[in-house]
């Protein structure tokens, strides 16, 4: 089973959903046909192995428990995935009304599926849009072939990603995240990696779209998606993101949440109930929403230098600005100190436009860099006229 709600994912028709209802509870030790149904108990022990809560716009740890310690990240493998399909779409080189065709293999996926059969043609997003919401294996694969011609093409561009991400203690060997077979290696990672994997997630709004999507349907309506993530249909600052299990890896979600325009990451990995799991960031969300309140290192526009020099200029200075605002997290009630480093490329030259970039601000706090944010020229610079000029 890759997720808790796989067993939903064998029902063709709607008639039977009790059947599939009832396969759920069964599997996940809630009643037996012996038994009448009866209250889950909570494991005695640790609630996961590992966590993190990370703001995402700088990357900052507000809370971590083991977040370095390697673990199979079952189906948020597929993050990887959505990605690098996002970044495609975005660069021009491919389009979500592409046409997919399923080959064999992606047809004899197991676990969450949505049935593709071989030689089936579908839209990317039709096969994006099962992946992200359903977590279907046979749409990951299908689609992982469409992207790099084979399935271990796609986890080269796997790892090669998460390498330019930092993500140094992530190693993939599959597109999907299911258990790897007998004599194979399954995919690791760390929550710390997946968070920062999360952080670039969240700069593209399709996908988002679809991971705060608690329902949806596929072909045509005829197969019913349900969200795997329980969360965004429960709480409604719950923005997504991607759950996983395999009785390796235990329950695991990566979610992502905003409340009173804070955004928050939060990992679980290693639960030993879905009910933890889902708890556990619940947990992790309120105590930095509550716990932190966002402060800002830099505001847009303000003036970080007033008179730096442009070669060539009429005026022959101009001020710069900050292009955007830098937020962090504070705990509430502590106070914190920034300073400010222009960094431009060289000597600026004339002409300068209003609100052309120059250079960019790095934000530090004693001697950290927090982040950055663009240098804009505030105001417009002429090219002084020479003395010829003005007979010409």
């Amino acid at each position: 089973m890759d997720e808790c709600d796989s067993a939903r994912t064998h029902v063709r028709r709607r008639s039977v959903l009790a059947v599939a209802a009832l396969s759920f509870a069964m599997l996940c030790g809630a009643a037996t046909a012996e038994n009448k149904p009866q209250k889950q108990k909570t494991p005695a022990g640790p609630a996961y192995r590992s966590a993190i809560l990370m703001e995402p716009t700088t990357g900052e740890v507000l809370v971590e428990e083991n977040s370095h310690e390697k673990r199979p990240p079952a189906s948020m493998t597929k993050m990887m995935l959505m990605l690098i399909v996002a970044e495609k779409v975005d660069r021009g080189e491919m389009h979500w009304d592409d046409e997919i065709t399923v080959s064999i293999d992606a047809s004899k996926m197991g676990g969450s599926q949505v049935y593709l059969r071989p030689g089936e043609v579908f839209r990317l997003r039709e096969l994006m849009e099962a992946i992200v919401i359903h977590s279907a294996n046979d749409a990951s694969l299908a689609v992982a072939e469409a992207v790099a011609g084979s399935r271990e093409g796609f986890v080269d561009m796997m790892n090669a990603r998460a390498k330019e991400l930092g993500m140094n203690d992530t190693l993939y060997q599959s597109p999907h995240g299911l258990p790897p077979g007998p004599d194979q290696v399954g995919d690791m990672t760390t929550a710390y990696d997946l968070a920062l994997l999360a952080r670039e997630i969240m700069k593209h709004p399709q996908v988002m779209q679809w991971a705060h999507t608690a329902e949806s349907t596929f072909r045509a309506g005829a197969f019913q998606l349900m969200n795997t993530n329980h969360l965004v249909r429960t709480t409604p600052w719950v923005t997504g993101l991607k759950t996983g299990y395999t009785r390796e890896a235990g329950f695991c979600v990566t979610a992502t949440a905003e409340r009173n325009k804070m955004k928050l990451i939060a990992v679980i990995m290693g639960s030993p109930t879905k009910k933890q799991c889902f708890d556990e960031a619940l947990r992790a969300f309120n105590k930095g929403f509550n716990g932190f309140q966002p402060l800002y290192a830099v505001r847009k526009g303000d003036v970080v230098a007033a008179d730096v020099p442009v070669k060539n200029g009429n005026p022959r200075f101009v001020r710069v600005v900050a292009g955007d605002d830098l937020p962090v997290l504070a705990e509430k009630g502590a106070k914190r100190s920034f300073s400010l480093d222009l960094n431009l490329p060289g000597d600026l030259q004339a002409p300068l436009d209003a609100s052309s970039t120059v250079g960019y601000v790095t934000v530090r706090e004693e001697g950290r860099e927090i982040g950055k944010v663009p240098a804009l020229a505030a105001d417009a610079v002429q090219k002084q006229a020479h003395f010829w000029d003005r007979f010409f």
